[in-house]
């Protein structure tokens, strides 16, 4: 691993999250120390209420842990002011969100741009991004239509090209296939595998869907805001 890899790794140290609801403590991340590798396709499995999803949002700095440590790219995110935090997760981070997230009032382009318009990205750079990867992904042709006027699997492929195409570190990706029949689960995994590979992006996702778990090249399954297990696999 180069030296430069070594930045781009994501750890978590001892790391807790918990919420007070009325008089009642819920632990949702519990004591956590974990190393994602650069380049990674890795799953974080467990039922509804495991952890999963709350560790996705402090490994992407959406929720600030009550203690521990999340570095991400060599920055301890919990130090970082909101600010900072923001510009990080815009040039390092990208996500999938499993609602979309897409903006209503923007084409299929114009959503896949944002995130490089907030970087200031050219123009021509854009739309050079975005051409390669909606050729890749089967949505030529597809660029001018609103959200509203796409399949809920061509909305999922809009949103990871949003994520890919401002060349992040790091993509997470939440319950991505949760909204999507078979066939379209099968063509979103094979794309995001093949980002994965092409581009050296690396993937977490969290997810309870069992075609993502035999797809990771890595499976941690969380029980209870804690790791149960942990395998990586080859691939």
């Amino acid at each position: 691993m180069t030296p430069d890899d070594m930045r781009r790794d994501v750890r978590t140290e001892n790391l807790w999250k918990i919420y007070q609801q009325a008089s009642e403590e819920v632990q949702a991340v519990r004591d956590v120390t974990l190393t994602i590798q650069p380049g990674e396709f890795t799953a974080l499995a467990g039922p509804s209420g495991s952890g999963k999803t709350t560790l996705l949002n402090l490994i992407g700095g959406l929720t600030r842990p009550t203690r521990g440590q999340v570095r991400v790219a060599d920055h301890e995110l919990s130090k970082l002011p909101n600010h900072v935090l923001a510009r990080l997760r815009l040039n390092q981070i990208g996500f999938v969100f499993q609602a979309y997230n897409l903006l209503p009032v923007l084409t299929a382009r114009e959503n896949a741009e944002f995130p490089m318009l907030l970087q200031g990205v050219s123009a021509e750079e854009r739309t050079r991004r975005v051409d390669e990867l909606f050729a890749r992904t089967g949505m030529e042709g597809l660029e001018d239509r609103r959200p509203g006027k796409l399949s809920g699997g061509q909305q999922q492929r809009v949103a990871v090209v949003r994520a890919v195409a401002s060349k992040p570190a790091l993509v997470l990706a939440d319950e991505p296939t949760a909204n999507l029949d078979s066939a379209s689960s099968d063509a979103l995994l094979d794309l995001m595998d093949e980002l994965n590979r092409d581009l050296g992006v690396t993937f977490v996702f969290a997810t309870h869907d069992e075609r993502v778990m035999e797809r990771s090249r890595r499976l941690i399954r969380m029980v209870d805001g804690r790791i149960d297990s942990d395998v990586i696999r080859v691939g």
